[in-house]
């Protein structure tokens, strides 16, 4: 499998904080998640500084961008606060997703064409510091395009919707996403998807051809609970290349 061919994994922590943080103290420690997921094949870490800091915090962060080998994804709302944490550490990837306080997890994609005049500023300044600008959007052409108008070099197609569907419905939002894939490829845009998959969610998406990353999380900290984090992050390694071997059904 060429280098351009194999898709990326980008490994989500958050969950090892929210652990962590139900009981309060030091453990489990996410930066220790973040070196086993290097260790079992993570091209990627991800994590999310949200507003409320309900699981990662500014001191994980600190830590990741000290001590990880692979590249940082920083999880971030678009907010004057999260644009300055984002500009003090300067990390590989800034991932701009919508936030409410009341959302368990993050639940639709970013209104990047409804929010274009908000969110201008924001990706230029995170631009110009060398920071690669991803949007966490639906599978909508109009989203798709709005973000090109941004300047915007990369995409994060939301898979929650596929992962909760079932039958023909499920079918159907993979063929959504598939062609959202598509025309980010006619667009110019790098095409990354995640939220929700699994072990039985991953391989189709996976087979997109031009979906170039994943990001997953928290099915992996769960499954960790009962693997242990590297068996589990290797299952799913495993499985995404399968789905993007030459010959894999789609």
């Amino acid at each position: 499998m060429s280098a351009h061919s194999r898709l990326r994994l980008g490994v989500n922590i958050d969950h090892v904080a929210t652990v962590r943080n139900a009981r309060g103290g030091h453990l489990p420690d996410p930066l220790r998640a973040a070196r086993l997921a290097e260790a079992a094949g993570a091209d990627g870490i991800t994590a999310h500084l949200r507003e409320d800091r309900r699981h990662i915090v500014d001191e994980d962060i600190a830590g990741l961008m000290r001590d990880l080998k692979v590249p940082l994804n920083f999880e971030m709302a678009a907010t004057g606060e999260m644009i300055d944490i984002a500009l003090r550490h300067r990390p590989h990837a800034a991932c701009i997703v919508p936030e409410k306080r009341e959302e368990r997890t993050t639940e639709g994609g970013l209104d990047v064409a409804g929010q274009h005049n908000h969110l201008k500023p924001m990706v230029a300044r995170l631009s110009d510091a060398g920071i690669r600008v991803s949007l966490f959007i639906e599978a909508d052409p109009r989203q798709l395009e709005a973000a090109v108008a941004l300047g915007a070099p990369v995409v994060e197609l939301h898979t929650g919707r596929y992962c909760e569907l079932d039958g023909e419905a499920k079918q159907a939002e993979l063929v959504r996403l598939q062609k959202a894939a598509a025309l980010c490829a006619r667009l110019g845009l790098e095409c990354h998807a995640g939220h929700g998959l699994s072990y039985g969610d991953v391989g189709p998406v996976a087979a997109i051809p031009e979906v170039r990353e994943l990001n997953i999380g928290h099915f992996l900290i769960g499954e960790a609970i009962f693997v242990g984090l590297e068996a589990a992050i290797r299952e799913m390694r495993r499985i995404m290349d399968a789905a993007r071997a030459p010959g894999a059904a789609g």
